[in-house]
């Protein structure tokens, strides 16, 4: 019988030149950037190479000279949402549920629906089977089952050497399976030229990330809009970093994301999710949120 140890081998190597060719396919399009310098704005914690597990997050802990605080009870992605304070937005207009969710969001539990658009589906079940489940990161649900029974979520906090929330590291996990979805770091950062902080969320990937800049604004009834609109370089939106051969490159990507939190008419905290290519709606996502008893 042959072992079966080089067809692993091979299929392990197979996947390693995948990764490879994509971190040059980002290099080709992308620009030089000195993320200790003029771009620091895009420093973000990547992971080395297989499934994103949880060394990342020992990483960041460790480049604010800090520690990871695990099963904190009421911790949150934001350490204070007064950090997005600024011109033409003040947290105190925005529904207390939503600030509780966002300072205390491991006290809330997920439900979600998701609809994707047909012609968008072939694509994004090609990168959750190439990548989003093979690393457990950006892992979009693509079928409404998948999601049925919710999503589960582990919130911990990174801090600096004086114990201050410097971000959290968010893993949420289908409920139904325990497959990871998602692992990011969640803070606030001030764009270059900004007059006020964005939400920023970064997913590490090896030797790289995606991140989303998300600018915060009032909705009617005391709702919150965050959007990533896409621009300019140094702008609100979506961006890949990757690291090949010591020099560090980042890109910005047509993704267009958008979250509306708001109370429903029965005071039940909900939030639509749309991802846009450009200007086309690729899915949709609904989440219910409720606070855990």
């Amino acid at each position: 019988m042959t072992s079966p140890g080089p067809k692993i081998s091979e299929g392990l190597g197979g996947w390693r030149r995948v990764d490879l060719g994509t971190r040059k396919f980002w290099r080709a399009v992308g620009r030089p950037v000195d993320l200790g310098g003029a771009q620091a704005w895009l420093r973000g914690p990547t992971s080395g190479h297989g499934p994103i597990g949880e060394d990342w997050v020992e990483a960041e802990a460790a480049h604010h000279q800090g520690s990871v605080a695990r099963g904190c009870s009421g911790a949150g992605l934001l350490r204070d949402m007064c950090e997005l304070d600024g011109p033409d937005f003040t947290v105190e207009r925005v529904r207390p549920e939503i600030r509780d969710f966002y300072e205390r969001t491991s006290g809330w539990r997920m439900e979600v629906w998701v609809g994707w658009s047909p012609v968008f589906w072939p694509g994004g079940e090609l990168v959750s089977r190439l990548f989003g489940r093979r690393l457990e990161q950006l892992a979009l649900p693509t079928r409404p089952l998948d999601v049925a029974r919710g999503l589960d979520s582990d919130v911990v906090l990174i801090l600096d050497d004086q114990g201050v929330q410097r971000a959290a590291g968010w893993t949420r996990t289908v409920r139904a399976t325990g497959d990871k979805a998602f692992s990011g770091s969640y803070s606030t950062r001030l764009l270059p030229g900004a007059r006020r902080p964005s939400v920023h969320a970064a997913f590490p990937l090896e030797s790289g990330n995606v991140q989303v800049f998300l600018r915060p604004d009032h909705g009617p009834d005391g709702s919150l809009f965050l959007r990533s609109p896409g621009g300019r370089f140094g702008e609100d939106g979506a961006y890949v970093v990757a690291e090949d051969r010591g020099t560090t490159y980042a890109s910005g990507v047509p993704l267009r994301e958008s979250f509306h939190l708001y109370l429903d008419e029965d005071g039940v905290l909900r939030a639509d999710h749309r991802l846009r290519l450009w200007s086309a709606t690729a899915v949709r996502l609904h989440y219910k949120l409720e606070p855990v008893e």
